[in-house]
């Protein structure tokens, strides 16, 4: 059974929403670079549960109400971006990167980026469509959890 992570309960939006009033959103704080540093060092989108694990090695007192405000504070700032899933909690990767897809681990529920991209999808749509854009994600198993040959 894949591990689901919760989103966000009533009280932490409004715990998030109160403190977004009360704190200046420019501050730069050694827990919102702890964040930056989780996704930036780790190279691909993480969900917020994996952005506090890694936080926590630079900044053990971390919590995840501060994981959270840091998230939308540096998607704010154009820093990081979102990257939804179907049926899974969001991830955040560093903003401003190539055009790339990525790959779903069915088995520890992780995403990778694949650079580039395979091309020529117009010529998949049936005639008379137009392609305004596109994601793609593959579904597998990655190299920590497939299975030896």
């Amino acid at each position: 059974m894949k591990g689901k992570q919760s989103k966000p309960t009533r009280a932490l939006r409004e715990t998030l929403a109160s403190d977004a009033e009360q704190q200046p959103q420019t501050r730069n704080t050694s827990t919102r670079e702890a964040v930056r540093q989780a996704v930036e060092n780790l190279g691909r989108p993480l969900s917020p549960e994996e952005i506090l694990q890694e936080s926590k090695r630079l900044s053990p007192n971390i919590g995840m109400a501060t994981v959270y405000r840091s998230i939308r504070f540096f998607i704010d700032q154009e820093v990081f971006t979102e990257v939804k899933m179907p049926a899974e909690i969001s991830r955040y990767e560093i903003a401003g990167k190539t055009h790339h897809h990525h790959f779903h681990c069915s088995s520890c529920n992780k995403l990778f980026e694949i650079e580039g991209c395979p091309g020529n999808l117009k010529g998949l749509l049936p005639r008379g469509f137009s392609l305004e854009n596109h994601e793609l994600t593959l579904y597998g198993r990655c190299r920590d959890c497939r299975p030896s040959r």
